[in-house]
């Protein structure tokens, strides 16, 4: 009899953790926002969901947690799930132990403790008398040791609460988490935490972000576009790679078309210029030829038609060569169509001090927000990161430097002449106005009508979006409105000021956003975690609170 062999210890039969089929989500308002969607993810697979900002991405992880329903199709799972939203306004009024999901269980276990011996509970406790420590553990794992399991998440700072929602998955150990941006508002101490979390954590993932660092630790990543999901097997340095060279590819074709284009129209030129000379030198020999004045209309006539005809190809020529050189610009990557001008050029103002900051500090709430007063000075041409935990005051020192605020001891001397401060909400803008109005407010450059819908269009607003209200833009569209009013300021502005400019953005616009402030030629002060985006815009000097 024979015996069957053993299967290598490294043979596993792949499980597949949840499946997506032909999946379609249609908004309230009817509006179809992805069709007929198709794809799976194995047990312990790891991958990044990528797309543009309106793709459905935020849409697509609540449909597979079962937060919303679909229009069309089916996700089917195979086990637990863990969902870590993006956003966290809806939970203020919970408290932490109810984001845990054990406030019943701990209620059960105080009553309890208090004498309260009821039978229910001890039946909602199940013996479960560790349920505190093992709380306030995974609260301490997430740097949150003064966090109270009694603390609404409406008193805690943004970075504070995607903590809250972390040490709810590290305490939960899902068969499949799902991560909306959670790197958003953590500081470089709280991103460094997540990357081990997610190395470390032996289950399937599926995660939203545009924290380029964080999306190396995926061996997959799923692109998700208007006509459906990409998939790219390997990481993420790999799908960049790809990416780059179908653009350097797509660069290339858009170059040879426009030599074509070219061509064609000189071809065009030539030939008409061509067969005007013959009809001029047909018609000389017949006027010397004494041919009858009916005689030469028909002649004349079939020379106009034949010139029309020539006309006619050409034209048709030429419209499909720009037909499908319009389609190929179409389809660059949008940074590449984004220049900065301004009415006047800069002035140079190359070493001069523009910010002086001496013994300064501020007073919150009876106390003062530094340890140390800050002394700090700013040079024109300077690119400088400002850095720090969540709370530092990093916002704040931004204002002081822009002039919202006043630091209640120590001095400040601004010798800008104009600085723009885009903050994290973009609220330069203003939320009454259309996208059009926006910019006309903007503009004290003097562009005409034509060179503002121009300016508009470079920015990626069409002229449908014009009429659009700034209340109803993402925040990717609210940052290439900012980007574009500041274009159309009649001065370069000396100090630009941004701060956390790539929370919320997905990949497309982060690099959009590079790109243009690369190109800005006055001085830079940013406060970002993004070390990626730091390095591209070629920082100078990183300046930790």
């Amino acid at each position: 009899m024979a015996v069957k062999a053993d299967l290598p210890f490294y043979y596993c039969k792949t499980i597949i953790m949840f499946t997506i089929q032909h999946l379609t989500y249609i908004h309230p308002d009817k509006e179809t926002l992805f069709s007929k969607l198709s794809f799976s993810l194995s047990k312990h697979q790891k991958a990044a969901l990528i797309g543009d900002n309106g793709t459905g991405k935020s849409t697509l992880l609540r449909l597979i947690a079962g937060q919303i329903s679909p229009a069309a199709g089916e996700v089917s799972t195979d086990g637990s799930i863990f969902f870590v939203p993006q956003l966290y306004g809806q939970f203020d009024t919970h408290t932490v132990a109810e984001v845990l999901g054990f406030s019943e269980k701990l209620n059960a276990y105080y009553a309890i403790l208090d004498g309260k011996v009821d039978l229910a509970n001890y039946v909602i406790l199940d013996d479960d008398w560790d349920v505190e420590e093992r709380c306030l553990r995974a609260l301490a794992h997430w740097g949150l040791p003064a966090v109270a399991l009694t603390t609404f998440l409406g008193d805690l700072s943004g970075g504070e609460k995607v903590k809250v929602f972390l040490a709810a998955a590290w305490l939960y150990r899902p068969d499949l988490l799902l991560l909306d941006e959670p790197s958003n508002h953590l500081d470089a101490a709280g991103q460094q935490m997540l990357y081990q979390f997610i190395k470390e954590m032996n289950c399937a993932m599926l995660i939203v972000s545009h924290d380029r660092q964080l999306l190396q630790l995926f061996d997959s990543v799923l692109e998700l576009t208007p006509s459906g999901i990409i998939s790219f097997s390997g990481s993420y340095t790999l799908y960049k790679e790809q990416k780059d060279l179908a653009n350097d590819a797509l660069q290339q074709k858009i170059a040879s078309q426009e030599k074509e284009v070219r061509k064609a129209k000189d071809k065009q030129r030539d030939t008409l210029e061509r067969q005007q000379r013959a009809d001029a030198r047909g018609k000389k020999k017949q006027e010397q030829a004494g041919v009858a004045r009916i005689m030469m209309n028909t002649l004349r006539n079939s020379a106009e038609n034949s010139t029309s005809k020539i006309r006619s190809i050409h034209t048709e020529r030429m419209e499909g060569l720009r037909k499908e050189l319009t389609d190929l610009r179409g389809a660059r990557p949008a940074a590449s169509t984004m220049r900065f001008t301004y009415a006047e050029k800069p002035i140079k103002l190359s070493g001069k001090v523009l910010l002086d900051l001496a013994q300064a500090n501020i007073r919150i709430q009876s106390k003062n927000l530094w340890s140390a007063a800050l002394s700090f000075q700013l040079k024109a041409g300077e690119r400088v990161a400002i850095q720090g935990a969540n709370g530092s005051g990093k916002t704040t020192f931004a204002q002081i430097a822009v002039g919202y605020m006043q630091p209640t001891e120590g001095v400040v001397k601004r010798y800008w002449h104009q600085a723009f401060y885009i903050d994290q909400d973009y609220s330069l803008l203003d939320n009454d106005l259309s996208v059009y109005e926006q910019a006309q407010q903007a503009n004290d450059g003097g562009f005409l009508e034509h060179q503002v819908k121009t300016k508009l269009d470079q920015f990626l607003f069409s002229a449908d979006c014009w009429t659009k209200r700034c209340s109803m833009l993402s925040g990717g569209e609210r940052m290439r409105l900012a980007l574009c009013c500041l274009s159309l300021r009649k001065e370069v502005p000396d100090l630009l000021i941004l701060d956390e400019p790539t929370n919320n953005l997905d990949i497309q616009n982060i690099e959009i956003l590079t790109h243009a402030i690369a190109e800005y030629p006055g001085t830079l002060l940013v406060i970002s975690h993004d070390q990626q985006f730091l390095d591209e815009l070629h920082i100078t000097r990183i300046v930790a609170l």
